[in-house]
């Protein structure tokens, strides 16, 4: 039990966090599963019954409830090896001229201010055990715009950023940092995105074979299995069926 190491999955009661969190119960880590809502971590608790794994109900936009979070740990599970910075999310698909400002702040709030609170609450304790590991959840969105990416984008743009600048700042402490970007996934993203319509966050997937949690759970696997002397800085991965499209240009009807 003293070598098992732990992992606080951030966003766990669902899509990347809720494979991640399988897979790294099936190679014998201790799981810090952390999220809103609490019948989730409690039914992923269930099927994880043969691990050891501590349920942690919080709101990662809220500093306060992330600082009662980590100071409420109990001591087998103070030690963190790999903070996975999962929660985010994407509201909407307007463009921003008549996007939803409470939409915007969400994903501000979640996907940058949750981020922020988590890393600065567990950094210390990393930086002082000489080791640990940052997993940051990015997107493809963070380098590569689309029609109503807007702020979605711009927040994984920042988690990219950010993520570079920890390295920066972590040089010589032998706490590591990964930003992985994920493209199209077929998770409960889309639904959200689309604040639970199943039709419209159906038809995203029409026709085509995306990304899915357990393929994303294997990537962040891999990254902090890597020997210590070895950082995985950043993984971009889409579907085979996802690629970039041509320059958008609009022309003046009848300028030919």
């Amino acid at each position: 039990m003293a070598d098992k190491k732990t992992i606080l999955i951030t966003g766990a009661t669902a899509g990347f966090g809720w494979a991640c969190a399988r897979l790294f119960a099936a190679h014998n880590w201790r799981l810090i599963l952390c999220g809103r809502r609490r019948e989730r971590l409690e039914e992923l608790r269930e099927i994880l019954a043969d691990s050891a794994v501590h349920i942690a109900v919080c709101d990662v936009r809220d500093q306060g409830q992330v600082a009662v979070m980590i100071d409420g740990l109990p001591e087998e599970y103070s030690r963190i090896d790999v903070l996975l910075n999962n929660a985010g999310l994407a509201l909407g698909l307007n463009h921003a001229q008549s996007a939803d400002m409470e939409d915007w702040e969400t994903m501000v709030d979640t996907n940058i201010k949750g981020l922020l609170y988590l890393t600065r609450a567990v950094l210390p304790a990393m930086v002082a055990s000489g080791r640990g590991q940052v997993v940051n959840m990015g997107s493809v969105a963070g380098s590569w715009p689309y029609p109503g990416g807007n702020t979605y984008g711009a927040t994984k743009a920042f988690v990219q950023q950010f993520s570079r600048n920890l390295r920066a700042d972590l040089h010589g402490t032998g706490v590591r940092v990964t930003n992985i970007e994920p493209g199209m996934a077929e998770t409960e993203f889309s639904l959200v995105r689309f604040h639970g319509d199943r039709d419209q966050a159906g038809n995203v997937y029409q026709g085509v074979t995306p990304l899915t949690g357990d393929d994303i759970a294997e990537i962040v696997y891999w990254t902090v299995c890597r020997p210590q002397h070895v950082n995985i800085n950043s993984v971009e991965v889409m579907p085979t069926c996802q690629s970039w499209s041509p320059f958008a240009v609009h022309r003046e009807s009848g300028q030919g």
